[in-house]
């Protein structure tokens, strides 16, 4: 009887622990809301860091300074959000494309 109240309660913690661990985030929150202020050929990178902060990840496509704000948030029940952000600039720090990826309405 013992062994069989033991695994039970294995089962229980074990089932309570992928419960709770299913939970997490990557990146930082940012406010998609601002992102209609973007202006390809007119907006600044200064202007973009005042509006969103510093990117989750900086890198160079095809010679181009790519900026990317990134966030993702998990949750055992489904919930999940997921929010991409890239913003490409040209040698002179203006907006040259930008696009937006949600999972959100």
């Amino acid at each position: 009887m013992k062994i069989k109240s033991a695994r039970i309660l294995n089962i229980i913690l074990l089932s309570s622990m992928f419960f709770i661990y299913g939970c997490g985030s990557t990146g930082k929150n940012f406010k998609e809301s601002l992102y209609k202020n973007i202006i390809a050929g007119t907006t600044t990178h200064k202007e973009i860091h005042a509006m969103f902060g510093p990117p989750f990840k900086k890198g160079v496509q095809n010679g181009y300074k790519v900026w990317t704000y990134e966030y993702n948030a998990y949750n055992s029940l489904g919930n999940d959000i997921t929010k991409d952000m890239v913003i490409v600039f040209t040698p002179s720090g203006v907006v040259k494309s930008h696009q937006m990826m949600t999972n959100q309405p």
